[in-house]
């Protein structure tokens, strides 16, 4: 078990870049695959998910070569993967295991998918009905509600498909399907979730129409292997742009970010917090809107966020907690029971983990609430073995008193394994990342 310890942070200062983004790192490599030719991907994620997504494609026949962050993947169309040996196993990672699912269901061999204790947890109801409707065959256990999935795939029928829940992996795992039907899929959605799977289908040339809510796409169409940098990952530099605002002396450079409106709830809350954010040289790329982020040392207020807002910000809400926690007054977070079945209950998680460090905070029966200014104080806290988690800890443990050790922060290496490192450079207090037995 590796321990992170963190000291009260008075000052942070410079220019940071942060992971390529996790979301489209994920997308870049599956699409690359079932384009035609060799595909680069720039500013790859290598973090434990989405290795896990580029063994799964090896598994399945493809080359791909990962060279620092720099990843090709010599594409063999729709119709060129094969049978793996062995079964497929997505670790910790939901986006692997859910959008694979999806291509595994149009193809004409058997696989098995697999992950971690905590992923054979999560939900896999929502993906397998709308795959069976459209012809897929797969068990999995409870009724293929739960992993392992075995997956017969074959020739898939269109759907059109409304969703109970804005969920960008469902979204996704029905459209990757539609790839391998004659005709339109269409998927229409209560809310509008991050959109990455539509913009990058669009970059590898599938015929893709959005429509408001809805959003479609025609299959058997030969997708095109292209050359794409992939943006920095606005969900780790949240936890960079919370630290910024919390520490009393703080200006830091965020460079070359993502910024696509679906996910950028994080900044839209931080700035009805009061946080003091400037985004600069703003441009697009492959679709995907781009730009640099000045965050300053800020005087947060609690607010009230719930709907539409959660929904581009969910996987930040655990770092929107240690902002309010710092913050005056009280932050409720509604809307927000999706974060029940993540990596961890992450609202359970990340109240629990407050309240050791002296914040006021209570589970909501779809959020949290947390009533902020109370004094933090360096304690012992568990990660829970969840990314987000850890990291939304090290950022609070700055403006805690004393050192606050992170338990089981190995877990960071599953979407910002640079992070310790970053905040030193920044000037944040970082004692020591070490392991214990």
């Amino acid at each position: 078990m590796t321990v992170l310890t963190i000291g009260s942070t008075k000052r942070l200062h410079g220019k940071v870049r942060v992971p390529g983004d996790k979301s489209i790192s994920h997308r870049a490599i599956m699409l690359a695959a079932l384009a035609t030719g060799r595909s680069l991907i720039g500013n790859f994620l290598v973090s434990e998910d989405c290795l896990r997504t580029v063994a799964c494609i090896r598994n399945l026949g493809i080359n791909v070569e990962v060279e620092n962050d720099t990843v090709s993947v010599c594409g063999r169309g729709l119709d060129g993967l094969t049978e793996p040996e062995d079964v497929l196993d997505a670790g910790n990672s939901g986006t692997t295991m859910r959008l694979i699912a999806g291509i595994l269901a149009g193809q004409n061999f058997s696989t098995v998918l697999t992950g971690d204790a905590s992923l054979r947890r999560r939900p896999m109801g929502r993906i397998t009905k709308p795959l069976q409707l459209m012809g897929a065959k797969i068990i999995g256990r409870q009724s293929g509600s739960l992993a392992p999935l075995a997956i017969e795939g074959g020739k898939l029928k269109p759907i059109d498909y409304q969703t109970e829940v804005a969920s960008a992996q469902l979204k996704s795992a029905i459209l990757l399907a539609g790839l391998f039907c004659e005709g339109w899929t269409e998927v229409v959605e209560p809310a509008k979730s991050r959109d990455h799977t539509e913009l990058m289908l669009k970059a590898f040339g599938a015929p893709v129409e959005i429509d408001g809510l809805k959003v479609r796409v025609r299959g058997r169409h030969e997708l095109r292997a292209c050359e794409l940098a992939v943006p920095g990952d606005l969900s780790s530099a949240a936890f960079i742009m919370v630290a910024a605002c919390i520490v009393p002396e703080a200006r830091v450079v965020i460079e070359s970010v993502g910024l696509n409106p679906t996910r950028s709830g994080i900044v839209d809350i931080l700035s009805l917090m009061g946080a003091n954010i400037t985004i600069v040289n703003q441009r697009e790329s492959m679709g995907e809107l781009v730009g640099d982020l000045i965050v300053e040392s800020s005087r947060l207020s609690g607010v009230t966020i719930s709907g539409e807002l959660v929904v581009r910000a969910i996987d930040e809400i655990p770092v929107v907690a240690a902002a309010a926690a710092v913050a005056e007054g009280t932050t409720e977070i509604r809307d927000a029971a999706e974060l029940k079945v993540k990596e961890s209950n992450r609202i359970a998680a990340i109240t629990g983990e407050l309240r050791k460090l002296g914040a006021e905070a209570y589970e909501l029966a779809d959020g949290l609430k947390i009533v902020g200014g109370k004094p933090l104080t360096g304690t012992v806290v568990d990660s829970h073995q969840d990314h987000r988690i850890a990291l939304a800890l090290a950022v609070m443990a700055l403006a805690a008193k004393g050192t606050t050790q992170i338990m089981g922060a190995e877990c960071l290496a599953v979407s910002y394994p640079g992070f310790p490192q970053t905040l030193a450079e920044l000037g944040g207090v970082v004692i020591e990342s070490g392991s214990e037995v």
